[in-house]
């Protein structure tokens, strides 16, 4: 029997949501300034009321990307992302595969809610139902290219492998990959694995992701439109080996700007 390609064996994580409070101080009250106090109310109840659409979680967690953007089309909508430069192996392999048409009505075959939806096994392609999938690719693996710089945040591209114990390389399979949900993370696991620079914990704290996969699989690159898609996938009805229901098919092609 074929073994199933993996990120990660399932398992469950309490996390704390850390919710940021500011208060403002209150000035003097002296009948001179009443006019002036007024007026800074006014401000305040103004900026107050943007405060939502300012605290809108961004398209991208990075001020700008240079690389490959392309787009991913599903019956969930569309998700569009960039590839990383700094992982040209991976850049250059998802490059090669969409202008073959490789990943054209292949599914996302599995997809766990808080966690990631996965795809990109060419066995999946009009596969019947229930059929068990993740076993499948080109016919070679990638060679790992793992970097502290690029973290599982919610939104995150990372290539699919088979485990440690047959994998110690790490090296990822040719075509799988996984697009990460996750979940807010608790100040407590981010200093456990103690990896990470202050930036990256307060993405981690306020958009979520899976830091436990980091270190271990290679991330190549993030989704900068369409996270609310993700959401969307993960969240579909699903069978006991995660696969979903209805199939989700995909259509990936590159953008050129």
């Amino acid at each position: 029997m074929k073994k199933q390609m993996i990120i990660m064996k399932r398992f469950s994580l309490s996390l704390l949501m850390i919710v940021f409070i500011t208060m403002a101080g209150c000035g003097n009250t002296a009948s001179q300034s009443r006019e002036k106090n007024n007026k800074a109310n006014e401000n305040k109840a103004v900026k107050e009321k943007a405060l939502p659409e300012e605290k809108a979680t961004p398209k991208s967690q990075l001020v700008e990307i240079d690389g490959q953007k392309f787009k991913i089309t599903t019956p969930q909508g569309e998700i569009i992302g960039v590839l990383y430069n700094e992982t040209p192996i991976h850049r250059d392999n998802f490059i090669k595969l969409i202008n073959e048409g490789f990943y054209d009505g292949l599914l996302f075959h599995r997809v766990i809610q808080g966690f990631m939806i996965q795809g990109g096994d060419p066995e999946s392609k009009g596969s019947p139902s229930g059929a068990p999938l993740g076993s499948g690719g080109p016919g070679y693996t990638l060679q790992a290219e793992i970097s502290p710089q690029f973290i599982h945040k919610k939104g995150a591209l990372a290539a699919a492998r088979t485990g440690d114990q047959v994998n110690p390389r790490r090296e990822s399979s040719g075509s799988q990959f996984y697009i990460v949900q996750g979940k807010p993370v608790a100040q407590e696991e981010l200093d456990n694995k103690g990896i990470y620079t202050e930036e990256q914990m307060a993405i981690y704290k306020k958009v979520g992701g899976t830091p436990m996969l980091d270190a271990q699989y290679t991330v190549f690159g993030e989704v900068i439109e369409g996270l609310d898609v993700i959401d969307k996938i993960a969240a579909v009805q699903k069978d006991r080996s995660d696969r979903p229901i209805n199939n989700v098919v995909m259509k990936i092609e590159l953008i050129n700007e």
